[in-house]
């Protein structure tokens, strides 16, 4: 079998292995979000989906993720924020809640191309299943909402960290996974092994102070 998860994912649906107990979702979208620490720019080539009912989204979600690079080197990439947001992405319309996503990204930060495929358990999706009360800033008054959003961040070294949230209701830690180096390098192989530009922030913070390697 090959190393490589892409071939993975698609033998596990001939063979029809992803399956579960599919319950109707209480709303019509998911959100699916990326985040990555402090200078440590990435770029998400892809994030596939496949959901509860074997439904497979390709490209969910690519291209940056949502990153803060203060100038002057005033930010500060160690460890996650204890109350992530939503981070960057998109809307997953139509789909069931996932099952696997697999996501392939470029970390610009080591110039290294990382792939992983996240299993999400059932407890996590029966927690986005369920409507909650809470206390809201935004409209001042109490609501009732559901934790309808998966956000992933990336960071150097491989690591994938998940968390469920609304919009309100507080994040909730799902999993953190080590992603493999892809030996191929970007896209496979098939760009020369050139990655996309670090920012010169970016770039600048990472040579006066490193990359924090074991803060995530």
């Amino acid at each position: 079998m090959s190393k490589y998860l892409t071939p993975i994912f698609a033998a596990l649906l001939l063979t029809g292995c992803i399956h579960s107990y599919s319950e109707a979702l209480p709303y019509d979208r998911w959100h699916l979000g990326f985040s990555a620490p402090n200078y440590m720019e990435v770029w998400i080539e892809t994030a596939d989906v496949i959901d509860t009912r074997g439904q497979v989204y390709r490209r969910a979600m690519s291209g940056v993720s949502a990153i803060q690079t203060p100038p002057n080197n005033s930010g500060h990439p160690k460890g996650w924020p204890k109350r992530p947001g939503r981070g960057k992405g998109k809307y997953v319309t139509g789909a069931e809640l996932p099952k696997k996503i697999y996501v392939r990204w470029q970390s610009l930060a080591e110039q290294k191309t990382y792939q992983v495929s996240i299993d999400v358990p059932e407890s996590t999706r029966e927690i986005m299943r369920k409507q909650e009360t809470v206390y809201c800033a935004f409209d001042g008054r109490e609501i009732n909402e559901y934790r309808d959003a998966l956000v992933i961040g990336l960071a150097p070294g491989g690591i994938a960290k998940v968390w469920i949230l609304g919009s309100c209701l507080p994040p909730i830690e799902v999993t953190r996974v080590q992603a493999e180096i892809d030996l191929r390098g970007p896209y496979e192989g098939k760009s020369d092994g050139k990655y996309y530009n670090l920012s010169d922030i970016s770039r600048r913070h990472i040579e006066e102070f490193g990359i924090p390697y074991g803060s995530w």
